[in-house]
């Protein structure tokens, strides 16, 4: 097997931007370093790959067709059969062609220019078809590499060479030859370089430069010149010996180097693709790898759903006809605020990394492992592109962030990073003997509770409920006729010990209080760089007051705080934006802005707000925690952490997703060590198992027109071993539904009070707060509880064993013990034996 190797060259900006010399100075500032990605591409050409390629264990038989590199899973034990790819492909009636090449795929790669043009390549048509790959098996692994990209004809001629080299050539050629090579060379005098060029990088390319100038092929030479000129060159006595020695000559820029690594693990197929081996011009980089995009997919003849991770869960099943709907497409953990964006219509996001398809009564599951948080679900149904439901992954590998250069062009540039991270995408895959959605959680359950030796079986014999209590807001008022604003309490130190023994004299059994805006402004908190008390609320003896009273009553205390923006911070604050703040890969400071529920886009004249560095979050949240410890707190809730997750995308201190989740995972660790609890919000995956209680949590899920039903999949794998809850009950816009949910879901309960009344919020941004006030909402919150409590409070300890729809509006959720929960979200009442369900109500049948 031959494998040849390309070094391939950096374009230049097209002169048709009209851009300022200093401008496109500043754009190739920003990308003169060679990238590791272009470093040496590879041309994985080979002979012949004929026969199969084979992994085998006790559990699994993995085949590989070498002639396609498309392959086959069996579960031994039941001799279940998934396939990567559809096989009738060719043959689907609503597929164009370019979407057969597509269905024939096990990659898809996506690059882009630097005017943000985006182009999907798949492997089977830019690479199988052109025998451009190389398939390497050895004991546990198949590893197969591929070249990718339309690798044109290679011409005898040099792309580049020294004026004392190219003279001599010229001097064989007749005066009409020598002027049409000149034509399409340039000419390159150090000493004499154009305003775009940028001297650094050519004497990179060119080292030659250092000593007499070089000819360069013009990259717009097209292929009929470039044969007339290797004709002259062939005249002169150019050879394909001088063409090997020249190390500018290479294939065209579209052309890509990726590998997907398969391994057996027990009864789990892992996937892997190294990035770092991803290999690229820098002028075209590869931006996103879809992995596996048609994996078990259905055809419109199978019987199935799609299950991804919207809310708890959500299922979409095959064929269901609504082609009329947009297709699936969710992020991994939501977005990275280090990728700027300036308009937002809807936020999508998944908290925990799993997908699968049930088909025919069996089901594959897939947990996204290593560079997870890189990725974005992507599911849809047949009869739009092609006859088949499928859902899959696609990675982001490199950001590009366009720039604006010049006032007298309309188009940006887009920067891109160098290089992808030096990380690998891991997918593993299990292998179900059935289509229910139970087993996927429980697979995932068990996943869980070995990767994770924290998460540890609770005790809890009532239900837990977690209240947040509210200390202080800023809201303008006027200040010897000017507008400054103040510091406004909503509950004091005092006030909030004085609730918080109020609800565990009202019964509140297993509660737990976090503090909201108890420091550093209030809610609307600038940065932690240290605990400055307001002294509205009380002042330091107050809070220890507060403190000591929480301990000696019991009732876990948690101080809440916001650790990775910088709001409304300066000097004064101890922030500083040119050393604090992550960065955008333009190099600019990741800024973030409001948008507008309306116009979509970013409001203006908003306070600022910037993103903090990874590293910066750290000590944010070590200045939480050693406050918590000073104060004598019982915990700490981290607003943010293990909810939103970003990168750094500065190049100098490039810090990635995936490394900013093992930063916020030892931040935990660290607080979990000096003895703290910790409360966080929403609950991606991989802050679980550091936290007590998990508040808003996402239990219902954004109501795309794609889905047909909701399951609470993430909630199933978690109770018994993590608390969590909806929104607050009090300021949801439909809290009957909200604990409907709950009790579905096994989740706990959550409120949001304050000692003021509600009036206070009164012209100000504070206005949902209003239903917080707890002298309109303690009789009615004892009430919920009370009777939420009765029905749920001996099933925190157990695990979920079964969850099933009775009917259309109506799901029963089972528990270890028997005990069964129905749920009716219907209008009208429910019967099922001696179980009545009235109309948007709950019933618990308890295993006598």
């Amino acid at each position: 097997m031959k494998h040849k190797k390309f070094t391939l060259k950096l374009l230049m900006v097209p002169a048709a931007f009209c851009l300022l010399a200093a401008a496109v100075l500043l754009i190739y500032y920003f990308n003169k370093d060679t990238a590791k990605s272009s470093a040496e591409i590879t041309n994985y050409s080979h002979t012949e790959y004929k026969g199969e390629y084979v992994l085998e264990n006790e559990s699994l038989k993995f085949i590989m067709d070498a002639e396609s590199t498309q392959f086959s899973v069996m579960k031994k034990d039941t001799e279940t059969v998934w396939y990567s790819n559809p096989g009738d492909s060719d043959s689907d009636p609503l597929a164009l062609a370019a979407e057969k090449n597509n269905l024939k795929s096990t990659l898809l790669i996506t690059y882009d220019t630097e005017k943000g043009v985006k182009t999907l390549y798949n492997n089977f048509e830019y690479s199988v078809k052109r025998d451009i790959y190389s398939i390497e098996a050895a004991d546990g692994y198949i590893r197969v590499n591929y070249s990718i990209g339309n690798v044109g004809k290679t011409y005898i001629i040099p792309s580049s060479i020294p004026e004392s080299q190219m003279n001599r050539y010229l001097e064989k050629m007749d005066a009409s030859w020598q002027k049409q090579v000149k034509n399409y060379y340039r000419k390159i005098d150090r000493n004499k370089l154009q305003a775009t060029d940028n001297k650094e990088e050519l004497l990179s390319k060119y080292p030659d430069l250092e000593t007499e100038c070089v000819y360069v092929l013009r990259e717009t030479t097209k292929d009929y010149l470039k044969e007339k000129l290797q004709e002259y060159f062939a005249a002169a006595g150019f050879t394909e010996e001088d063409l090997e020695e020249d190390s500018q000559n290479g294939a065209a820029g579209m052309f890509f180097n990726v590998s997907v690594i398969y391994r057996l693990d027990g009864d789990q197929l892992v996937v892997e693709v190294p990035m770092e081996d991803i290999r690229y011009n820098p002028e075209y980089p590869v931006t996103s790898v879809t992995v596996l995009p048609f994996l078990g997919a259905g055809g419109i003849e199978d019987s199935g759903y799609l299950f991804v991770p919207e809310g708890g869960g959500a299922i979409i099943n095959f064929n269901n006809g609504k082609i009329a709907q947009s297709p699936y497409v969710s992020n991994l953990y939501g977005w990275d605020d280090a990728v700027s964006r300036t308009e937002l219509v809807h936020e999508t996001k998944n908290n925990f990394p799993v997908f699968g398809i049930a088909k025919n009564g069996s089901s594959l599951l897939c947990i996204m492992e290593d560079g997870a948080s890189y990725g974005r679900l992507t599911a849809d149904i047949s009869g739009r592109n092609n006859s088949y439901n499928s859902v899959s992954a696609t990675y982001t590998t490199v950001h590009a962030e366009s720039y604006n250069v010049a006032g007298k062009s309309n188009e940006p540039v887009y920067v891109f990073e160098k290089n992808p991270p030096e990380e690998n995408i891991i997918q593993r895959y299990y292998f179900i003997d059935s289509d229910n959605y139970m087993d996927m959680a429980q697979t995932y359950q068990e996943y869980l509770v070995n990767k994770y030796p924290g998460m540890d079986r609770k005790m809890d014999t009532s239900t837990p409920v977690v209240v947040e209590i509210v200390g202080a807001i800023d809201k303008v008022k006027h200040r010897m006729g000017f507008p400054v604003s103040v510091p406004v309490a909503l509950t004091t130190y005092k006030e909030a010990g004085e609730l918080a023994g109020r609800l565990k004299k009202d019964g509140f059994e297993n509660l737990s209080v976090k503090y909201t805006g108890w420091m550093n402004g209030g809610v609307n908190q600038s940065i932690l760089t240290g605990t400055r008390l307001i002294s509205e609320l009380g002042g330091k003896t107050g809070l220890k007051n507060l403190l000591g009273y929480a301990e000696e009553n019991g009732i876990p205390f948690y101080l809440d705080g916001i650790t990775q923006i910088a709001k409304n911070s300066g000097l004064s604050d101890g922030f500083m934006v040119s050393r604090d703040a992550a960065r955008f890969a333009s190099k600019e400071e990741a800024k973030l802005g409001e948008f507008s529920a309306i116009w979509y886009g970013i409001k203006e004249n908003e306070e600022s707000c910037y993103l903090l560095k990874p590293e910066v979050i750290q000590k944010m949240v070590s200045n939480l925690k050693n406050a918590a410890l000073d104060y004598g707190a019982y915990g700490v809730s981290l607003q943010d952490v293990g909810n939103t997750l970003s990168s750094d995308l500065y190049e100098k201190e490039l810090v990635t997703r995936e490394q900013s989740i093992k930063m916020e995972q030892a931040s935990m660790e660290e607080i979990k060590k000096d003895g703290l609890g910790i409360i966080i919000n929403n609950g991606n995956a991989y802050a679980v198992s550091y936290a007590d209680f998990i508040t808003n949590m996402d239990l219902f899920g954004s109501d795309y027109s794609i889905i047909d039903r909701s399951v609470p999949v993430y909630q199933i794998a978690l109770h018994g071993y993590v608390n969590y809850s909806g929104n607050a009950v009090n300021l949801s816009d439909n809290y009957e539904e909200l604990i409907l949910k709950s009790a579905e879901t096994g989740a706990g309960l959550y409120f949001t009070f304050m000692k003021e009344a509600a009036t206070v919020l009164q012209n100000s941004p504070y206005t949902c707060y209003f239903g917080a006030d707890f002298s309109k909402w303690e009789e009615d919150a004892k009430e919920i509880y009370y009777k939420y409590n009765n029905a749920f409070k001996n099933l925190y300890n157990q695990k979920i064993t079964d969850h099933y729809y009775a009917a259309e509006k109506v799901t029963v959720t089972t528990y270890e013990d028997g005990t069964k929960v129905y749920v009716n979200y219907g209008t009208t009442e429910y019967k099922e034996g001696r179980i009545t369900v009235g109309a948007r109500s709950y019933a618990v049948e308890k295993n006598d």
